[in-house]
């Protein structure tokens, strides 16, 4: 526990030496004087970063506060509920909000329970991704943790290093599992040095979202989004529109500042986040984004911008979905699993359209593609092995191709395994959201390759900040994309070597 201490505490200095790097205020950048307000459009609720507690990568993760990482203040709540004599409890935390928490969650959990008489799970909320990470944390020091929990892509480097974990591979090599029809690509992100280390739950990655209506009024085939950078710019061109006294009315195009978007864009050129391969190859050792790539991606950011074609909304995903909804902007880029949402948030005001994620070029898209985003399941060391056998088979029960059909109707991520979509309800939801389609091949789609595997550090969260304040400084015209990506470079790298330097890795 003498590691995880330390690390708990290295995570908060690290927090407050990228806040005290960051610009001063977080808030968006400036919009030239002719665009609207940022508010604009009707604003739900503040929402955390990425897809609400849908996608776990639009998950804001911002490093435990002093009293976060101090003792357990924030001790997990133990579920009351009767256990059928004979069968060993088996906790699940996750982070799943809303109604895919509030249904489908407990429906698998359910289905489980009445599928087997040695096991019982006991599916626990915990908040934001953010909420869950610091309560393990704080757990693990008392040793008050689930056998099973759910964690953000993101960081899975710090649980690899952190050692708490008994890799799924255990089980997967113990019982001989066939691991065969699972998405090779989706696998990727969560093996690390040839070891898969926890099970994809919830996976998805980013798309073009558009107007379709907008098009055909702006004269573009509404049957053909954007795949390129220049034909973005080109039809945002064309989309947006003015008011009579020459102010912006409608955006041809809007991006959140989201560090996941950058993250993406950034795979797609065929760029790597950090150094050694994305951290694959061997333990990252320096942030690698302010290459020729990166800067290409706040070029092209600034240069839409600039032209008063793309709209700024600031960070929170949630602000730029509200105008795409208010028909503020004919174009966003969001994640894959709210395709649900923008089809019943446009529906009767507009037709939905989806394209992959628009790269540099056309040759873009033969040498790389998106990385997926989302959370996986853990099981714990800590807890009993009767417990831990448990976590494995619900594990794979919820891998199921009819469980991940069901989880596919009910979230809007898409099946970690290629038999689920021959499932008769896949089938179904996918005839009824055509548009889905579009996530499953833009999955299909991408090599499995370093690039679209992602970037593997233990400082992910804090660096994706860095690198939001980045594009802010640069849309705000504080500094050149080449500028801000250094100076972020520089402070996610001096972040990581602190983090290598705390877990002892070479």
């Amino acid at each position: 526990m003498k590691k995880l201490f330390t690390v708990v505490s290295l995570l908060v200095v690290l927090s407050m030496l990228l806040s005290a790097c960051a610009p001063a205020a977080p808030a968006p950048a400036p919009q030239p004087a002719e665009k609207p307000a940022a508010a604009a459009p009707t604003k739900a609720p503040e929402a955390t970063k990425a897809p609400e507690a849908k996608p776990a990568e639009a998950t804001k993760a911002p490093e435990p506060t002093k009293a976060a990482a101090a003792a357990p203040t924030v001790a997990p709540t133990a579920t009351a509920v009767v256990v059928p004599a004979g069968r060993t409890r088996t906790d699940f935390w996750h982070s799943m909000g809303g109604d895919i928490g509030g249904k489908a969650i407990p429906q698998l959990a359910s289905d489980f329970n009445a599928a087997q008489d040695k096991c019982f799970v006991v599916p626990i909320y915990q908040g934001s991704y953010d909420d869950s990470l610091n309560k393990l944390k704080a757990g693990l020091q008392s040793k008050a943790v689930p056998a099973v929990v759910q964690l953000f892509d993101i960081g899975t480097r710090l649980v690899v290093d952190l050692g708490v974990a008994t890799p799924v591979q255990d089980f997967i090599d113990k019982e001989k599992y066939d691991v065969s029809d699972l998405e090779p690509n989706v696998l990727a992100y969560y093996t690390v040095d040839g070891k898969q280390w926890s099970m994809p739950f919830n996976t998805s990655n980013p798309m073009v979202y558009y107007n379709k209506d907008m098009f055909k009024a702006a004269g573009l085939d509404p049957n053909k989004p954007p795949r390129t950078w220049a034909e973005v710019e080109e039809y945002a061109k064309k989309l947006t529109k003015k008011d009579a006294a020459g102010k912006v009315d409608v955006y041809g195009a809007a991006f959140a500042i989201y560090g996941w978007f950058f993250e993406q864009f950034l795979a797609a050129s065929g760029g790597y986040y950090t150094d050694n391969e994305n951290g694959r190859a061997k333990p990252a050792t320096k942030a690698a984004f302010n290459s020729p790539e990166g800067v290409a991606i706040l070029e092209m950011w600034k240069k839409l911008y600039d032209q008063g074609i793309l709209g700024n909304y600031g960070r929170t995903t949630v602000d730029t979905r509200n105008a795409f909804i208010a028909q503020k902007t004919a174009m966003i880029i969001e994640s894959t699993a709210t395709v649900r949402s923008l089809l019943e948030g446009s529906a009767g005001k507009f037709e939905l359209g989806t394209g992959f994620l628009p790269r540099p070029n056309e040759d873009a898209f033969k040498k790389s593609g998106t990385i997926i985003g989302g959370a996986s399941v853990w099981i714990l060391k800590d807890r009993p092995a009767a417990e831990q056998q448990c976590a494995w088979e619900y594990i794979k029960f919820i891998s199921g191709a009819k469980q991940q059909a069901y989880w596919q109707s009910m979230s809007g991520y898409y099946p970690i395994r290629k038999a689920g979509y021959s499932d008769p309800v896949s089938v179904e939801w996918r005839t009824k959201y055509p548009q889905f389609q579009t996530a499953i091949d833009q999955l299909h789609a991408a090599p499995n390759n370093r690039f679209t595997q992602g970037g593997l550090i233990g400082v992910f969260p804090t660096a994706r900040q860095t690198i939001e304040g980045a594009i802010e400084e640069v849309l705000a015209g504080k500094a050149a994309p080449q500028q801000a990506l250094d100076k972020a470079a520089d402070t996610v790298t001096k972040a990581i070597q602190e983090y290598n330097q705390t877990m002892g890795i070479k």
